[in-house]
């Protein structure tokens, strides 16, 4: 395989240590990792074309055109995209990369691996939006599809939001490593059935694009922080105690 096949990560992870005093500290971890394009799929998490929350809106509109370059690069280079925008796929029905999806033999995947899941740092029990009542659409299923503005390749990429469906096409084209970019960071990248959570269970090699993701986080619940404070609370999070975060730039 060429080099210029290969992604040049660096994984950051936080790993418990001790000081010289026997206390217990997080630490920033990175470790240098060299993924093969061909091996490894971008999954593209609930990037809506809408969203009830204008916050929520605003910031993924200013994600859009970077999300484009990154897919476009990975794509060009052989990893596999996944488009995942849940609860809308009547939307996709009969398009070639909804069909690819549903063509892929059915793998069982293994029994799920154990793993503490700590409470999340944050509180999003109103629901996590940041801007005020009076801005918010009605709280019905707003999305219909995924942002139009993101570029899905019929020819080569897969639609779904099905766990089981996207392990079984991974498993099928042989993809070992998964990279996970989208919203929201404590919600659905976290626990949808493709997601974070369960296909580190299903031992997969999993990392979040932690430059390229929003929490769902109001700042006047705990830990009364800012919303980005939040964001960012939720990633360190994810490094603790699921899965290494990378950035877009090693990706284009």
């Amino acid at each position: 395989m060429s080099m210029s096949n290969l992604l040049t990560l660096h994984l950051q992870r936080q790993e418990l240590r001790q000081d010289s005093a026997g206390r217990n500290h997080w630490a920033t971890v990175i470790t240098p990792a060299a993924w093969p394009a061909e091996g490894t799929a971008l999954l593209l998490c609930d990037l809506w074309d809408r969203h009830w929350s204008k916050g929520a809106m605003l910031r993924e509109a200013v994600m859009l055109p970077w999300v484009n370059q990154v897919v476009a690069s990975l794509r060009e280079r052989g990893a596999l995209i996944i488009h995942a925008p849940s609860n809308t796929l009547a939307f996709y029905e009969g398009t070639p990369a909804r069909q690819r999806a549903l063509a892929a033999a059915p793998v069982e995947p293994p029994a799920p691996l154990e793993r503490d899941d700590p409470p999340l740092p944050v509180d999003a029990s109103d629901g996590g939006s940041d801007t005020n009542q009076g801005d918010e659409v009605p709280h019905s299923r707003v999305w219909t599809r995924q942002h139009p503005d993101l570029v899905i390749d019929q020819e080569r990429d897969l639609i779904s939001d099905d766990g089981r469906q996207v392990y079984s096409a991974m498993c099928q084209r042989g993809i070992a490593h998964l990279l996970i970019l989208g919203v929201h960071t404590n919600m659905c990248v976290l626990n949808r059935t493709f997601a974070i959570k369960q296909m580190v269970r299903w031992g997969v090699n999993v990392a979040l694009v932690r430059d390229l993701t929003d929490a769902m986080y109001n700042p006047a619940r705990p830990p009364y922080v800012s919303h980005d404070e939040g964001t960012r609370l939720v990633i360190e999070y994810i490094e603790k105690f699921w899965c290494p975060t990378v950035l877009s730039e090693e990706l284009v």
